[in-house]
């Protein structure tokens, strides 16, 4: 079950969020989430969130800073994966993440940077042309986000 909505804000707090319900296949060993379930959600919804801020279906994760687990989620628990854009650069876009568990309200982790790269049709990085966060439906592209192939 996934949910995902724009909030504006003004203090550059989380600007998108997303939910996710902890189910049975999403639990380690241990019966709470596993890490990787949850890595694999950020990195979606980043790259979900750099496409529609990029305006380009090419764009790819270049880098995560450390990641910082203080707490977890059990199955049944609902948890909410917020981002916002801290930096755009010439060809990246940088942003950071927070997840909670909405039931307790904990914090479960934060990454500090995730670092997107937007690609030309040519597989490297290109110039996307943005500066600041968009709230609009006008950079989403245009074209279904198929495969790729880059060209010679």
């Amino acid at each position: 079950m996934v949910h995902g909505y724009i909030r504006l804000m003004s203090n550059g707090d989380i600007t998108f969020h997303t939910r996710k319900w902890v189910r049975p296949e999403d639990l380690n060993a241990n019966g709470t989430l596993f890490g990787g379930s949850l890595l694999r959600w950020i990195d979606e919804e980043a790259a979900i969130y750099a496409i529609v801020q990029l305006g380009n279906g090419l764009a790819v994760t270049k880098y995560m800073s450390e990641i910082n687990f203080v707490s977890s989620a059990r199955q049944g628990d609902l948890i909410e994966m917020g981002l916002t854009a801290t930096h755009f650069g010439r060809t990246s876009l940088t942003m950071r993440a927070e997840v909670r568990n909405m039931f307790t309200r904990e914090s479960i982790l934060t990454i500090e940077k995730i670092v997107f790269v937007n690609l030309g049709e040519d597989g490297k990085p290109a110039a996307h042309g943005y500066d600041a966060i968009t709230y609009d439906r006008d950079r989403v592209p245009r074209q279904h986000l198929g495969h790729f192939e880059p060209q010679d």
